[in-house]
Protein backbone atom coordinates (compact mmCIF):
# COMPACT_ATOMS: atom_id res chain seq x y z
CA UNK A 1 0.00 0.00 0.00
CA UNK A 2 2.84 2.67 1.00
CA UNK A 3 4.94 1.65 -2.38
CA UNK A 4 1.20 2.41 -4.07
CA UNK A 5 0.39 5.72 -2.71
CA UNK A 6 4.61 6.54 -2.89
CA UNK A 7 3.94 5.65 -6.96
CA UNK A 8 0.81 7.38 -7.03
CA UNK A 9 1.93 10.72 -5.61
CA UNK A 10 5.20 10.73 -7.90
CA UNK A 11 2.61 10.39 -11.01
CA UNK A 12 0.80 13.72 -9.23
CA UNK A 13 3.75 15.64 -8.91
CA UNK A 14 4.74 14.80 -12.40
CA UNK A 15 1.15 15.34 -13.95
CA UNK A 16 0.91 11.43 -15.21
CA UNK A 17 -0.99 9.14 -14.92
CA UNK A 18 -0.20 6.74 -12.25
CA UNK A 19 0.41 2.81 -13.71
CA UNK A 20 1.83 0.40 -12.04
CA UNK A 21 4.00 -0.03 -15.18
CA UNK A 22 4.87 3.42 -15.48
CA UNK A 23 8.53 3.56 -16.27
CA UNK A 24 10.67 5.33 -13.70
CA UNK A 25 12.69 7.54 -16.25
CA UNK A 26 9.12 8.94 -16.95
CA UNK A 27 8.92 9.48 -13.24
CA UNK A 28 12.41 10.89 -12.77
CA UNK A 29 12.78 12.95 -16.43
CA UNK A 30 9.70 15.26 -15.12
CA UNK A 31 10.39 16.04 -11.52
CA UNK A 32 12.42 19.71 -11.98
CA UNK A 33 13.17 20.29 -8.25
CA UNK A 34 14.82 18.20 -5.59
CA UNK A 35 13.60 16.55 -2.70
CA UNK A 36 13.76 17.91 0.17
CA UNK A 37 15.40 15.46 2.08
CA UNK A 38 18.67 14.94 3.70
CA UNK A 39 21.78 14.22 1.19
CA UNK A 40 21.58 10.54 1.04
CA UNK A 41 22.78 8.31 -2.46
CA UNK A 42 20.18 5.30 -2.49
CA UNK A 43 20.87 2.35 -4.39
CA UNK A 44 24.00 1.44 -7.23
CA UNK A 45 25.30 3.99 -9.88
CA UNK A 46 22.93 2.61 -12.52
CA UNK A 47 19.53 1.37 -10.45
CA UNK A 48 18.69 3.86 -7.94
CA UNK A 49 17.76 7.35 -6.98
CA UNK A 50 19.47 10.84 -4.67
CA UNK A 51 17.87 12.27 -1.93
CA UNK A 52 18.67 15.71 -1.01
CA UNK A 53 20.78 16.65 -4.34
CA UNK A 54 22.07 20.01 -4.88
CA UNK A 55 22.94 21.74 -7.83
CA UNK A 56 26.16 22.88 -9.73
CA UNK A 57 25.19 26.34 -10.11
CA UNK A 58 24.72 27.05 -13.91
CA UNK A 59 28.54 29.19 -13.87
CA UNK A 60 31.09 29.83 -11.94
CA UNK A 61 34.75 31.52 -12.17
CA UNK A 62 36.13 28.25 -13.27
CA UNK A 63 33.41 26.25 -14.56
CA UNK A 64 30.32 25.48 -16.48
CA UNK A 65 27.08 23.87 -16.80
CA UNK A 66 26.48 22.42 -20.36
CA UNK A 67 23.45 21.67 -22.04
CA UNK A 68 21.08 23.33 -19.11
CA UNK A 69 17.65 22.65 -20.88
CA UNK A 70 18.57 18.75 -19.81
CA UNK A 71 18.27 19.48 -16.48
CA UNK A 72 21.11 17.09 -15.34
CA UNK A 73 23.40 19.59 -12.92
CA UNK A 74 22.38 17.64 -9.84
CA UNK A 75 24.59 15.70 -7.58
CA UNK A 76 25.35 14.82 -4.06
CA UNK A 77 27.04 17.56 -2.26
CA UNK A 78 30.53 16.16 -2.14
CA UNK A 79 29.98 15.65 -5.77
CA UNK A 80 29.30 19.36 -6.21
CA UNK A 81 32.46 20.12 -4.04
CA UNK A 82 34.86 18.10 -6.02
CA UNK A 83 33.70 19.41 -9.56
CA UNK A 84 34.40 22.86 -8.48
CA UNK A 85 37.79 21.73 -6.75
CA UNK A 86 38.80 20.24 -10.05
CA UNK A 87 37.59 23.17 -12.04
CA UNK A 88 40.24 25.39 -10.13
CA UNK A 89 42.87 22.85 -10.57
CA UNK A 90 42.06 22.55 -14.70
CA UNK A 91 42.68 26.89 -14.05
CA UNK A 92 45.82 26.09 -12.53
CA UNK A 93 46.31 23.62 -15.70
CA UNK A 94 45.95 26.60 -18.09
CA UNK A 95 42.41 26.10 -18.69
CA UNK A 96 40.00 28.79 -18.17
CA UNK A 97 37.95 25.65 -16.20
CA UNK A 98 35.78 23.40 -17.09
CA UNK A 99 32.69 22.46 -19.28
CA UNK A 100 30.76 20.07 -16.87
CA UNK A 101 27.84 17.67 -19.06
CA UNK A 102 25.60 15.32 -17.01
CA UNK A 103 25.53 14.80 -13.24
CA UNK A 104 22.89 13.71 -12.31
CA UNK A 105 18.32 14.95 -12.25
CA UNK A 106 17.28 16.82 -9.44
CA UNK A 107 16.06 13.44 -8.23
CA UNK A 108 18.40 11.40 -9.50
CA UNK A 109 17.36 7.75 -10.99
CA UNK A 110 17.15 6.20 -14.67
CA UNK A 111 17.50 9.41 -16.89
CA UNK A 112 14.79 10.07 -19.36
CA UNK A 113 17.28 8.98 -22.32
CA UNK A 114 18.14 5.82 -20.63
CA UNK A 115 21.26 6.71 -19.65
CA UNK A 116 22.35 4.03 -17.77
CA UNK A 117 24.19 5.59 -14.63
CA UNK A 118 24.64 8.71 -13.10
CA UNK A 119 21.28 7.49 -11.07
CA UNK A 120 22.43 8.26 -7.36
CA UNK A 121 23.90 12.07 -7.72
CA UNK A 122 27.86 10.42 -7.18
CA UNK A 123 28.38 10.04 -11.82
CA UNK A 124 29.69 13.47 -13.79
CA UNK A 125 31.08 13.86 -17.31
CA UNK A 126 33.87 16.26 -17.70
CA UNK A 127 33.68 17.39 -21.12
CA UNK A 128 37.47 17.17 -22.85
CA UNK A 129 37.51 20.48 -24.57
CA UNK A 130 39.79 22.94 -22.49
CA UNK A 131 37.17 25.82 -21.82
CA UNK A 132 38.49 29.14 -23.50
CA UNK A 133 36.30 31.57 -21.22
CA UNK A 134 33.36 30.40 -18.82
CA UNK A 135 30.67 33.00 -19.80
CA UNK A 136 29.06 31.19 -22.38
CA UNK A 137 25.55 32.08 -23.07
CA UNK A 138 22.69 29.40 -22.35
CA UNK A 139 21.69 29.00 -26.56
CA UNK A 140 26.05 28.10 -26.87
CA UNK A 141 25.91 26.04 -24.35
CA UNK A 142 23.04 23.99 -26.30
CA UNK A 143 25.08 24.14 -29.64
CA UNK A 144 28.93 24.04 -28.33
CA UNK A 145 30.15 20.02 -28.53
CA UNK A 146 32.92 18.78 -26.61
CA UNK A 147 36.24 17.54 -29.03
CA UNK A 148 37.38 13.63 -29.37
CA UNK A 149 41.02 12.76 -27.87
CA UNK A 150 41.19 9.52 -29.93
CA UNK A 151 41.21 8.32 -33.64
CA UNK A 152 38.61 7.02 -35.36
CA UNK A 153 40.06 3.39 -35.37
CA UNK A 154 39.92 3.96 -31.57
CA UNK A 155 43.35 2.98 -30.49
CA UNK A 156 45.36 5.80 -30.47
CA UNK A 157 45.12 9.61 -28.78
CA UNK A 158 44.80 12.24 -31.48
CA UNK A 159 45.98 15.47 -32.23
CA UNK A 160 43.25 16.99 -29.26
CA UNK A 161 45.26 15.71 -26.34
CA UNK A 162 47.49 17.52 -24.44
CA UNK A 163 49.65 17.39 -21.66
CA UNK A 164 47.36 19.26 -19.85
CA UNK A 165 44.89 16.90 -20.45
CA UNK A 166 47.34 13.92 -18.71
CA UNK A 167 47.76 15.98 -15.75
CA UNK A 168 44.11 16.80 -15.50
CA UNK A 169 43.28 13.41 -15.44
CA UNK A 170 45.66 12.30 -12.92
CA UNK A 171 44.80 15.21 -10.38
CA UNK A 172 41.54 13.85 -10.97
CA UNK A 173 41.91 10.54 -10.14
CA UNK A 174 44.61 11.14 -7.34
CA UNK A 175 41.39 12.68 -4.93
CA UNK A 176 40.87 10.21 -2.20
CA UNK A 177 36.69 11.09 -3.27
CA UNK A 178 37.25 8.96 -6.55
CA UNK A 179 36.12 5.40 -6.95
CA UNK A 180 36.86 5.05 -10.53
CA UNK A 181 37.29 7.42 -13.53
CA UNK A 182 35.82 6.34 -17.38
CA UNK A 183 38.02 7.29 -20.13
CA UNK A 184 38.65 5.80 -23.38
CA UNK A 185 40.94 2.88 -24.13
CA UNK A 186 43.24 4.80 -26.17
CA UNK A 187 43.85 7.44 -23.59
CA UNK A 188 44.58 5.02 -20.42
CA UNK A 189 47.14 3.79 -22.80
CA UNK A 190 49.05 6.63 -23.51
CA UNK A 191 48.60 7.14 -19.77
CA UNK A 192 50.55 4.40 -19.01
CA UNK A 193 52.95 5.27 -21.75
CA UNK A 194 53.88 8.31 -19.92
CA UNK A 195 53.13 8.14 -16.28
CA UNK A 196 55.96 6.83 -13.98
CA UNK A 197 55.86 3.04 -13.08
CA UNK A 198 55.23 3.80 -9.41
CA UNK A 199 52.27 5.81 -9.76
CA UNK A 200 49.76 2.42 -9.46
CA UNK A 201 46.67 4.19 -7.03
CA UNK A 202 46.03 6.85 -9.39
CA UNK A 203 46.09 5.03 -12.76
CA UNK A 204 44.15 2.18 -11.43
CA UNK A 205 41.30 4.54 -10.98
CA UNK A 206 41.82 5.59 -14.55
CA UNK A 207 39.26 2.41 -16.27
CA UNK A 208 38.90 2.20 -20.38
CA UNK A 209 35.38 2.36 -21.12
CA UNK A 210 33.39 2.28 -24.79
CA UNK A 211 32.19 5.73 -25.57
CA UNK A 212 34.42 7.85 -23.67
CA UNK A 213 36.56 9.71 -26.32
CA UNK A 214 35.06 13.33 -26.06
CA UNK A 215 34.45 13.69 -22.50
CA UNK A 216 35.78 11.58 -18.91
CA UNK A 217 33.41 10.42 -16.51
CA UNK A 218 33.84 10.83 -13.11
CA UNK A 219 32.24 8.67 -9.98
CA UNK A 220 33.10 9.34 -6.50
CA UNK A 221 33.09 6.56 -3.99
CA UNK A 222 29.44 6.54 -1.17
CA UNK A 223 29.55 9.06 0.81
CA UNK A 224 29.78 9.06 4.65
CA UNK A 225 26.45 8.56 5.91
CA UNK A 226 24.80 7.05 2.94
CA UNK A 227 23.99 3.94 4.42
CA UNK A 228 21.67 2.66 1.78
CA UNK A 229 24.33 3.69 -1.07
CA UNK A 230 25.60 0.33 -2.89
CA UNK A 231 29.55 0.10 -3.56
CA UNK A 232 30.55 -1.06 -6.80
CA UNK A 233 32.53 -4.42 -7.17
CA UNK A 234 35.05 -4.83 -7.30
CA UNK A 235 36.28 -1.91 -5.78
CA UNK A 236 39.16 0.18 -6.65
CA UNK A 237 41.23 -0.74 -3.64
CA UNK A 238 40.39 -4.98 -4.65
CA UNK A 239 41.50 -3.94 -8.40
CA UNK A 240 44.30 -2.10 -7.03
CA UNK A 241 46.52 -5.77 -5.60
CA UNK A 242 46.85 -6.60 -9.46
CA UNK A 243 48.80 -3.35 -10.22
CA UNK A 244 48.15 0.15 -11.85
CA UNK A 245 45.97 -1.75 -14.80
CA UNK A 246 48.40 -0.88 -17.68
CA UNK A 247 48.74 -4.89 -18.61
CA UNK A 248 47.60 -7.60 -21.21
CA UNK A 249 43.76 -6.23 -19.76
CA UNK A 250 44.01 -3.28 -21.23
CA UNK A 251 45.27 -4.19 -24.58
CA UNK A 252 42.46 -6.19 -24.80
CA UNK A 253 40.39 -3.27 -25.09
CA UNK A 254 42.32 -2.46 -28.52
CA UNK A 255 42.40 -5.89 -30.00
CA UNK A 256 39.29 -8.45 -28.83
CA UNK A 257 36.82 -5.75 -27.73
CA UNK A 258 36.75 -3.11 -30.25
CA UNK A 259 37.64 -5.50 -33.19
CA UNK A 260 34.50 -6.91 -31.81
CA UNK A 261 32.50 -3.94 -31.50
CA UNK A 262 33.77 -3.55 -35.74
CA UNK A 263 32.70 -7.06 -36.52
CA UNK A 264 30.15 -8.70 -34.35
CA UNK A 265 30.14 -12.28 -34.30
CA UNK A 266 27.33 -14.11 -35.78
CA UNK A 267 24.43 -15.46 -33.02
CA UNK A 268 24.90 -19.46 -33.20
CA UNK A 269 21.58 -19.79 -31.00
CA UNK A 270 17.88 -17.63 -31.10
CA UNK A 271 19.09 -14.50 -28.75
CA UNK A 272 16.75 -14.33 -25.55
CA UNK A 273 14.97 -12.36 -23.94
CA UNK A 274 15.66 -8.67 -23.86
CA UNK A 275 17.63 -7.73 -20.64
CA UNK A 276 15.76 -5.20 -18.80
CA UNK A 277 17.90 -2.18 -18.12
CA UNK A 278 17.35 1.29 -17.09
CA UNK A 279 15.12 2.28 -19.67
CA UNK A 280 12.16 -0.50 -18.62
CA UNK A 281 12.89 -0.22 -14.74
CA UNK A 282 9.62 0.44 -12.94
CA UNK A 283 9.47 2.19 -9.28
CA UNK A 284 9.33 -1.41 -8.34
CA UNK A 285 12.73 -2.19 -9.28
CA UNK A 286 14.10 0.56 -7.21
CA UNK A 287 14.74 0.75 -3.64
CA UNK A 288 12.07 1.05 -1.56
CA UNK A 289 13.35 4.53 -0.26
CA UNK A 290 13.15 6.06 -3.84
CA UNK A 291 9.69 6.07 -3.57
CA UNK A 292 9.43 8.83 -0.73
CA UNK A 293 11.88 11.11 -2.75
CA UNK A 294 10.02 11.10 -5.40
CA UNK A 295 7.12 11.61 -3.43
CA UNK A 296 8.36 14.27 -1.38
CA UNK A 297 7.60 17.99 -1.53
Amino acid sequence: MIRALALLAAALLSGLPATAETKARVLFGAIKAPSHQRSEAIGSYAKGCGAGLVALPESGPTWQAMRLSRNRNWGQPELVQYLVDLSQKARQLGWAGLYVGDMSQPRGGPMSSGHASHQIGLDADVWMLPPQRVDLSRKERESISSISVRTEDQTRINGNWTPAHAALLRAAASDPRVDRIFVAAAVKIALCRTARLADTAWLQRIRPLYGHNTHFHVRLRCPAGSRRCETQRPTVAELSKGGNGCDETLQWWVTTYLDELRNPPKPTKPAGPKKRGPRDYTLADLPRQCGSVLSSD
